[in-house]
């Protein structure tokens, strides 16, 4: 122990000298026959000048004190302040470090981290942390130190990256050195990360303690979903068996007062009080906060009384936040008359109560009054961050005041220097309503220089001002970065700038930006899908066009559906009609014989795809479709080109299950539902009993009762691979047989192919 603690109490003078032998500490008078336990056990490095302990007798001995019984101390108390003080001071760490670095515990180390913590002498920190890493002289509260000053130094990814280098799992479950990671990612504004890495702490060993919860807490007020994971929170924490107290409850009323949820932060505050905590003016501002959600005065004033019967002085944040709640009521006397009460005890010297009160003017359409407000502020000289132009500015684009509005935007550029996001964005919204191209482009110059970072706002700002200006290709590379930095694109803007890239001819932009929207998370409209495929087709990009319906042919109407297999099927790749055909017929839509005509001509006319053609015909019939006399004549005549034989034989069997497709005349039947069956046998039954219990009757080729049926059936085996009845197609597809059909009934698949409405799953 150091022997600052010696001098640090009360006791007699005591004059001390270190013994030419032994350079241990000693007393002369007789000593106590108890022996004191032996704190330093490091050998001592004092001079060798021969000294006595002289003093009056006492009640009982000094803390720390040590007798000639005990080893010698290691280094001096002073000889480790003056190593504190030389690295605190010294301009060249290393040299420091090589000089005194050796004689430091990690306890000064720590003093030492510290201060550079708070200076934000960020390089000097880091570079004491690895030294201390590396020479072993670290601790606990080492990692927690550094790790804090991460986080104040916004470098939550650092805190992590040392968090997860610990390799003594004891140290790294350490309830304080937990608590400082889970504080730096908050404050950093990654709440779901500290929520996630939480979780795992708790899997690995981390016994929670009330400081951790009310870390996470404070998180809750800017995280998504924030009230609904505090309260999981606080019920973890009461099963744990920890108490809320009073510096939980207040940070829950201000999660609940940023969540609009009034009536619970009311709740909490006033369990508080039965409980016995005494709130403090952060538990009344927080709860003043959430009355201002709704404007309720009433209850503001009654709470403000309420904490003067308790003696406490309503401060700067108090009078703000009952300001808040007077302009959200609508009570703007009330409000004049309490900024000038704010005035009067130099509690409005910054810009933020008379931007409360302008903000509520300008949404209540008293724009006369918070232009006075806004100049009778700049008129006293108030100090502003340009929060106050940023109101006026949005206030003045509303209502459609486009030459007052960039006027202030340049007002204010002449006479601040200081920028951020939020009043670039409205500067940026005044000089594109008011069509300044250069004062928009000089502003951007400007974003870069300072580093500043545009956001999802800023980039719709401009996507709308290009397009207002035609300048639609500037618009699609503004798309374009804003999707290369992960922020979501408006399908509102998308659509519109589709449609002017189509029309100018830009067609591979307009169907990017398409493709940037249907990869967002949003969900798209079903007008959307139809808009491109349309600009697609007219400029022939007709495997493009393919993608579209591919992915969303089910969203798209007939009408267009047809149109592009119409083109595709004359103009697009010969390789893919195949692939176009059953896309659409997958989509839904039935294909007329028209279509499949005009694939077996271009077929026809490039023999070399004759696989192709063989293909089609041999998928044909297991999806409900034959070919009609006229494309049966072409393919006949040209059948020397692809063997007349195979031919013969596939077209044979189209034939066949063409004709047992034909009902009796007059039957009235179920075209979308048809099933080859073989009568009584018991696999027929089961599926037929699953059209039964579905409403449903389905035209039924018993093969059993007709004299093709041995046919049909071989036919049917070429087709789906199958030679077993039953055999369902739905809507020219094939289903399956009695096992995939109770299957899909079972999972409501079948009822959704036959757009009905699903049955309970009986026992078939």
């Amino acid at each position: 122990m150091e022997l600052s603690s010696v001098f640090a109490h009360p006791f007699p003078t005591a004059h001390f000298s270190y013994s030419p032998i032994t350079s241990s500490l000693s007393r002369s008078p007789p000593l106590p026959t108890t022996t004191p336990k032996s704190i330093n056990n490091s050998p001592s490095t004092s001079s060798a000048s021969a000294t006595t302990i002289h003093s009056e007798p006492f009640k009982s001995r000094p803390r720390n004190v040590y007798y000639r019984s005990q080893r010698p101390i290691s280094i001096s108390h002073n000889a480790r302040q003056s190593a504190i003080l030389d690295m605190q001071n010294s301009e060249d760490l290393d040299s420091a470090l090589s000089r005194s670095g050796g004689i430091l515990r990690a306890q000064d180390l720590n003093i030492i981290l510290r201060h550079y913590g708070n200076l934000n002498r960020w390089q000097e920190l880091s570079q004491l942390f690895e030294w201390m890493q590396d020479n072993g002289r670290i601790n606990s509260s080492s990692y927690s130190s550094y790790i804090k000053f991460m986080g104040k130094g916004r470098n939550p990814a650092k805190a992590l990256e040392v968090f997860n280098g610990i390799k003594d799992e004891a140290m790294k479950n350490n309830v304080s050195i937990c608590n400082s990671v889970l504080g730096c990612l908050v404050r950093g504004g990654k709440f779901e990360s500290s929520i996630r890495l939480f979780d795992q702490m708790k899997q690995d060993g981390l016994i929670p303690d009330v400081f951790t919860y009310s870390t996470l807490l404070a998180g809750c007020a800017k995280g998504k979903n924030g009230y609904s994971k505090a309260i999981e929170l606080v019920q973890e924490l009461k099963s744990s068996g920890l108490q809320i107290d009073s510096v939980i409850y207040g940070t829950l009323i201000a999660v609940c007062a940023s969540s609009n949820e009034c009536d619970e932060a009311e709740n909490y505050f006033y369990q508080m009080k039965d409980e016995g905590y005494s709130p403090n003016l952060y538990h009344y501002s927080s709860l003043l906060n959430a009355y201002s959600v709704e404007g309720n005065f009433k209850k503001a004033d009654m709470l403000v009384q309420d904490m003067k019967s308790a003696g406490l002085v309503p401060n700067k944040v108090i009078l703000t936040s009952l300001l808040k709640v007077y302009v959200r009521g609508g009570l703007f006397e009330k409000s004049r008359e309490l900024l000038t009460e704010l005035e009067a005890l130099g509690y409005a010297e910054d810009e933020m109560p008379y931007c409360l009160l302008m903000d509520g003017l300008v949404k209540a359409g008293q724009m006369l009054e918070a232009k006075s407000v806004f100049e009778e502020m700049k008129n006293k000289e108030v100090r502003s961050d340009g929060y106050s132009h940023s109101i006026m500015i949005s206030a003045l684009c509303r209502s459609e005041l486009f030459e007052e509005a960039k006027q202030l935007a340049r007002d204010f550029e002449a006479m601040y220097n200081k920028y951020d996001l939020v009043i670039m964005n409205t500067m940026l919204c005044a000089y594109c309503r008011a069509g300044e191209m250069e004062s928009v482009m000089k502003l951007m110059r400007k974003m870069d220089e300072l580093a500043i970072s545009p956001d999802r706002n800023t980039f719709h700002i401009l996507i709308k001002y290009f397009c207002k200006e035609k300048l639609y290709l500037l618009a699609y590379r503004t798309v374009e970065d804003m999707h290369k930095k992960g922020h979501q694109v408006a399908e509102e803007h998308c659509s519109s700038l589709i449609f002017h890239l189509g029309i100018t001819g830009a067609l591979s932009e307009a169907f990017s930006v398409y493709n940037m929207l249907r990869y967002s998370k949003t969900t798209m409209s079903n007008a959307l899908h139809e808009k491109i495929l349309n600009i697609l087709i007219g400029g022939q990009l007709l495997e493009e066009a393919f993608v579209v319906v591919k992915d969303n042919g089910k969203l798209i109407s007939e009408p267009a559906k047809k149109e592009f297999a119409t083109s595709f099927l004359k103009w697009g790749n010969i390789n893919l009609l195949n692939d176009v055909i059953r896309a659409i017929h997958e989509s839904g839509y039935k294909i007329d014989q028209g279509l499949f005509h005009v694939a077996v001509t271009r077929y026809i006319a490039e023999p070399g795809k004759k696989d192709l053609l063989l293909q089609l015909l041999q998928w044909m019939p297991g999806q409900g479709y034959v070919v009609d006399s006229s494309t049966r004549n072409l393919i006949l005549k040209n059948s020397d080109l692809f063997g007349r034989q195979l031919i013969a034989e596939i077209l044979a069997k189209q034939h066949t299950v063409s004709k047992a497709l034909i009902p009796p005349q007059n039957e009235k039947i179920n075209w979308r539902l048809e099933t080859f069956s073989g009568g009584v046998d018991r696999y027929c039954r089961k599926a037929k009993a699953v059209f039964k219990e579905l409403n449903q009757a389905p035209y039924v080729v018993e093969l059993d009762e007709r004299d093709d049926g041995w046919n049909i059936q071989d036919a049917l085996s070429e087709m789906v691979g199958r030679r077993t009845v039953p055999q369902v197609f739905i809507n020219g597809k094939h289903l399956g047989g009695s096992d995939d059909t109770v299957e899909a009934f079972e999972s409501g698949e079948l009822a959704k192919l036959l757009g009905v409405a699903p049955k309970d799953k009986d026992d078939l």
